[in-house]
């Protein structure tokens, strides 16, 4: 694809629910997904081929949002979790509350990569052969990994 706009509206939505599904913030996951077209904008000719475009773009997505995340700590205390966490009871209060807070916690408490691969699957709808393609793995490895971590899950709910 030589075109920027097409490469812009093909993987547009695929990129912003990556960001969503890491970030867990519309705003932040918007700011993240435009940074990342506008970088690989410039950066379009540094693209070798090497995986698919879809996967270098969430790599950049990924540290663009590691970075955004970094400068946010440094100015102040995990603001952006918290209100996260406002959120999501709000929401919750409809649902059963302990029970989602618990999962939310638990989620959080996750080891990586169980934590990125479970909430990729589940929040940013992506496949497993996305996510392997992502951390360099193949679909296999990215299936037992969110089998485990929906194993664990599912054994701290008892």
């Amino acid at each position: 694809m030589t075109d920027f706009g097409e490469i812009y509206r093909v993987y547009f939505s695929d990129v912003y629910k990556y960001v969503l599904a890491i970030s867990r913030n519309e705003a932040i996951a918007e700011e993240v997904t435009q940074e990342t077209f506008f970088k690989a904008m410039r950066n379009i000719d540094k693209f070798n081929g090497s995986c698919k475009l879809s996967v270098w773009l969430c790599q950049i997505a990924k540290n663009t949002y590691f970075t955004l995340s970094q400068k946010q700590k440094r100015f102040t205390h995990d603001s952006t979790e918290e209100a996260y966490e406002a959120e999501f009871d709000i929401e919750a209060a409809y649902l059963d509350k302990e029970a989602a807070k618990q999962l939310h916690v638990l989620l959080h408490n996750l080891n990586e990569p169980q934590k990125e691969v479970f909430t990729l699957r589940v929040l940013g709808e992506l496949s497993f052969a996305q996510i392997g393609e992502l951390f360099g793995k193949t679909d296999s490895w990215a299936r037992l990994i969110f089998y485990r971590a929906k194993k664990q899950l599912q054994e701290a709910m008892k």
